[in-house]
């Protein structure tokens, strides 16, 4: 599996959000943001950056570049 599929699951769970709610603050639909976590489809970049700021994690860690968050 991909880290970074792994990875926004993971957050997101964390943060006790649903895919709906993800999916809204990128201005996509659930349908589409669950394809991401699934993997079926690659994360646009304006998305990954979204997610980090909005998570407060660096983008080298939603990759699995780095292990820790930062």
């Amino acid at each position: 599996m991909k880290t970074y599929v792994k990875r926004i699951r993971d957050l997101r769970e964390d943060n006790d959000k649903t895919q709906q709610e993800i999916a809204d603050i990128l201005g996509t639909s659930q349908t589409m943001y669950a394809r991401y976590e699934r993997g079926a489809n690659e994360m646009p970049v304006h998305h990954l950056i979204s997610l980090c700021k909005y998570y407060g994690v660096s983008s080298d860690y939603l990759l699995g570049i780095e292990q820790i968050k930062k």
